[in-house]
């Protein structure tokens, strides 16, 4: 099955994106590079980790690519950035919450998003909206979240890419959360996840109740 976030447009909900390309027509293939990258290094229907992640693999896309560590429950970081990220926040990113490329209003969404691709786990697809300021039309941006497993075996880390279609001007962006869609896992996968290795299993966090409304799609509809 799949969850989908619904449309914040007031009367609209469960819509699934579109991900092949901005309204421009620029194409949004790295995000589909990663993704194909991430399904190569899976063995079955388990979970690659982060040390599988090989730079080269994703040579053509690095710019776009992030890694992001979930510290504690509805907070993750950036470990590491490419620099079209550094251009959209206008500063270096690695070591801050990712929530700092969001506006206050949608940061309760993104929160709850990013901890369904830890904890079900789940592919997350993001459409983003900023507003550049100086009556400039608002810039699009695109995302996705892959989930990895530590060296421990749990489910706190994760390869993302975004991208953006600037300008960006030098103050750096702050996105709204438009639309996004959350791919769950098979149950076998997340039967592993719940096998924490002896002694170092963190408290299970429960799934964040907040704006985002989840509708359960059979896989088959």
């Amino acid at each position: 099955m799949m969850f989908i976030l619904g449309n914040r447009s007031k009367g609209k909900t469960g819509n699934v994106i579109s991900m092949d390309r901005f309204r421009n027509g620029r194409s949004l293939s790295p995000l589909r590079q990663a993704e194909a990258y991430w399904s190569a290094l899976r063995t079955g229907d388990n979970i690659p980790h982060r040390s599988d992640i090989d730079p080269r693999g994703l040579e053509n896309i690095l710019e776009y690519t992030f890694i992001l560590e979930r510290i504690a429950p509805g907070i993750a970081r950036f470990r590491l950035a490419g620099n079209h990220l550094t251009l959209i926040a206008g500063m270096e990113v690695r070591g801050m919450p990712i929530t700092a490329l969001f506006s206050a209003t949608a940061r309760a969404e993104i929160t709850a998003t990013i901890e369904n691709v830890f904890l079900a786990p789940a592919i997350a697809e993001l459409s983003l909206t900023a507003a550049p300021g100086h009556g400039a039309g608002a810039i699009e941006a695109r995302a996705v979240l892959l989930p990895l497993k530590s060296d421990l075996g749990d489910v706190s880390r994760a390869l993302g890419v975004l991208i953006a279609d600037g300008p960006f001007g030098t103050g750096g962006l702050r996105f709204e959360l438009s639309k996004s869609k959350l791919r769950t896992l098979t149950a076998d996968c997340r039967e592993k996840m719940r096998s924490p290795v002896p002694g170092l299993a963190e408290d299970s966090v429960p799934m964040l109740r907040g704006k985002p409304v989840l509708r359960v799609v059979p896989q088959e509809d």
